[in-house]
């Protein structure tokens, strides 16, 4: 009669490789998730999924009707936030300053002055109250300024910016610099940055996973399946997003819908790779594609359901952010892993059973013919055997040591950091900050009760590090006043935020004021401080819930706790070396403040997925053949798909640091370097290592950490058989 930790191992056996056997809950959900490989059910989810598809198409290309880029960087609760509300009581049409500057380093000349005085002329149907600007001379007599206080209307606002640009620019004496700066200035190129955003990552993101796809699988056919699906999986997710966005108040913004596309491609072709992989295996093992796409199905999908459970619940950590951007990011993350997840177990092992083996050429799975063994991890796994210790510990020194390069990043870049190549907003802000109060192109701006307004004027004035303080208009009821601010210095340096925080202090200690401070310096100091309770908050939320995850996946409590802390250095090793890469041949100087963040997040549900696609098949060949065999077979078996998995992923990452914007160059950097390092560092060698050095008590407290698991056997070990003890 069989021990009764035999008889439980082998119950777990059956349950892991055939969930879909069970009577009950779990057989009838596993006949559900077996459709998509019926004869006749693969063509109804095809047909389903090209009706989702018509229904969807329409509805993809409206996310930018719902998407709110002038509060994407505002802290919820912070006063920034407050003061944007305030606002709205002003005017419907919100003035957002536009900085004309004119320089000439020898003096400006009687021609200069006539050309910025006809522009002023020319500028006053731009301006709300449709009043010509003042022209304003510095004091070195080398620079004149005039700022047109625009309307931010919902229509033609960028254009009526690149208006004013040509007509300021035009007919300019020989040597006379005219920059366009301002909030207005910046706005607009932002804009032209992200001009075309979604469609350039979309053409660059396609090309990379092609060329990955053509090399992973050595055939002209395959890739075009994966591809096709994560395709409509990315369409049906930004209908999704719309109508979330549009029915559901789900913040959107444009940086997550750029991010969407590379996550849904990212992520949907890793499941697409570990489902191909899974299904060429059975081939081998069947003469009927249906029966070997359900053995895949129901072999693969705990796994590939578990990764992107993963990867959901950490973007729906973000839903907890003060950061709007961060908060959007992790609803749109999730929704667009979900439609990725839904297509890789839907429509693409239909597709797959549809067209047949014939779809592998040149090299098509038989049964009975030579399965792929995996000489070069059959390799690594003997070498990591003979001295687990020493890798675990030479991999972690290691990992460590880039993770204190980490300690050297700048957090938080200035207005010019902000993009990779100078723009005309930045080049204008240093020329204002050159010959006049620095903070003159992107004043402070106060918002106080309107009985208050002189206390207020005169608490500004005696704030240090304020150059001028000018008393703006009423509010439509007549209640609130406005109150604009110069600060001496540039608005996106340290002594500004200084500034702003001593004049906070100022105008809150006046009686019945109920004053509140916005402006872009404001704006940076909310959203630099909201960035960091972020991370002190969704940081640790998100290695509770992967912890939990984890836990239930692989039914103990050692092995979730190690690969946690595997990924957790990583992380920081991640961080360290994109930094070393981003100092480097990137050239960019400061992470922004979300980064880190967002790549914790990243890293640590995407990193997660490779240790539990390895872990959940040495499980599986633990319970049939012992601990240690079924490591070594684990990493042995799973080494060249997740490899690949990783090669991709990193690979559409990198796409966002071409990109001309700090924010995206940072992102993509710190996620393609940290995929690559679990690839191939973390999965590879240290995971394996620690679970060989560890041994049965890596499943602590499950059955098999007990000593009566059963009994190792042999694998094949490089094409000849070899026992693993």
């Amino acid at each position: 009669m069989l021990p009764d930790a035999t008889r439980s191992a082998l119950r777990d056996r059956d349950r892991d490789r055939d969930p879909g056997r069970g009577r009950g809950l779990r057989g009838r959900l596993g006949r559900i998730a077996a459709l998509p490989a019926g004869r006749r059910a693969k063509w109804l989810v095809v047909l389903a999924w090209i009706g989702i598809l018509f229904a969807a198409a329409p509805l993809a290309g409206k996310v930018g009707d719902v998407e709110d880029n002038e509060t994407f960087n505002f802290a919820r609760g912070a006063e920034t936030s407050e003061h944007h509300e305030l606002q709205k009581r002003f005017s419907s049409q919100k003035p957002v300053p536009a900085v004309v500057v004119y320089t000439r380093d020898g003096g400006v000349t009687p021609a200069d002055r006539a050309k910025a005085d006809r522009d002023s002329r020319a500028l006053a149907p731009y301006a709300a109250d449709r009043q010509a600007p003042a022209v304003r001379p510095s004091s070195d007599g080398r620079a004149l300024l005039a700022t047109v206080a625009m309307p931010l209307t919902e229509d033609g606002f960028i254009d009526k910016v690149k208006s004013i640009r040509d007509l300021t620019h035009a007919g300019a004496p020989a040597g006379l610099q005219v920059k366009v700066t301002g909030p207005a200035g910046q706005t607009a190129d932002e804009v032209e940055v992200f001009n075309d955003l979604d469609a350039k990552l979309m053409l660059a993101t396609v090309a990379v996973v092609t060329v990955l796809l053509l090399l992973t699988y050595r055939s002209p056919i395959i890739w075009i399946l994966p591809l096709l699906s994560v395709a409509l999986a990315s369409q049906v997710a930004n209908a999704f997003i719309y109508l979330l966005g549009k029915h559901a108040g789900m913040p959107v913004d444009g940086m997550g819908a750029g991010i969407l596309t590379v996550l849904v491609f990212g992520v949907g072709t890793d499941y697409a790779l570990l489902l191909i992989a899974r299904y060429r295996e059975e081939l081998h093992e069947h003469a009927d594609r249906h029966e070997a796409m359900a053995a895949a199905l129901r072999r693969s999908r705990g796994a590939i359901v578990a990764s992107a459970s993963t990867v959901v619940a950490g973007m729906l950590c973000l839903l907890v952010a003060d950061i709007n951007s961060s908060r959007g990011l992790g609803g749109v993350g999730a929704v667009g892993v979900l439609c990725g997840l839904a297509a890789m177990i839907t429509l693409l092992p239909a597709l797959l059973v549809i067209f047949g083996r014939w779809i592998f050429w040149p090299f098509v799975p038989r049964p009975g013919g030579p399965a792929p063994r995996g000489r070069v991890w059959a390799g690594v796994a003997a070498s990591i055997s003979a001295r687990p210790r020493t890798y675990w510990i030479a991999t972690a020194a290691g990992l460590a040591g880039l993770g204190l390069i980490a300690g050297t990043l700048r957090i938080g870049p200035s207005q010019a950091e902000m993009f990779r190549t100078e723009p005309e907003s930045v080049a204008g802000q240093r020329l204002v900050a050159a010959h006049y109060p620095a903070g003159s192109s992107a004043p402070a701006d106060v918002i106080a009760a309107a009985p208050a307004a002189a206390p207020v004027l005169e608490a500004a004035r005696s704030t240090p590090g304020v150059a001028a303080v000018q008393e703006g208009g009423r509010s439509r009821d007549g209640a609130l006043v406005q109150v604009s601010v110069t600060l001496r210095d540039a608005a996106d340096s340290a002594a500004a935020e200084r500034t702003v925080e001593r004049l906070r202090a100022a105008v809150h200690a006046v009686d019945g004021a109920n004053a509140v401070v916005g402006g872009p310096t404001a704006e940076a100091l909310d959203g630099s401080a909201g960035a960091s309770r972020d991370r002190l908050l969704v940081i640790p939320l998100v290695l509770l819930v992967v912890l939990a995850i984890l836990i239930l996946l692989l039914r103990a409590v050692t092995a979730p706790v190690l690969l946690l802390g595997t990924i957790v250095l990583s992380y920081f090793a991640a961080l360290g070396a994109a930094w070393l890469l981003l100092k480097g041949p990137l050239g960019v100087d400061a992470l922004d403040n979300s980064t880190p963040l967002l790549g914790f997040i990243f890293l640590v549900a995407l990193g997660i997925d490779y240790n539990i696609f390895l872990m959940h098949r040495v499980r599986q060949e633990a319970i049939a053949s012992g601990h240690r065999t079924g490591v070594l077979r684990g990493l042995t078996t799973t080494g060249g798909v997740i490899t690949s998995a990783g090669l991709v992923l990193a690979a559409t990452f990198s796409v966002l640091m071409n990109l001309p914007i700090t924010f995206m160059a940072g992102l993509g950097a710190l996620v393609a370097v940290g995929v690559l390092l679990d690839t191939f560092i973390v999965r590879s060698l240290l995971v394996p290592a620690l679970a060989l050095d560890a041994g049965h008590r890596i499943w602590w407290p499950g059955r098999l950490a007990r000593p009566g698991t059963p009994a190792p056997a042999k694998v094949p070990h490089g094409g000849s058989t070899a026992e693993i003890r």
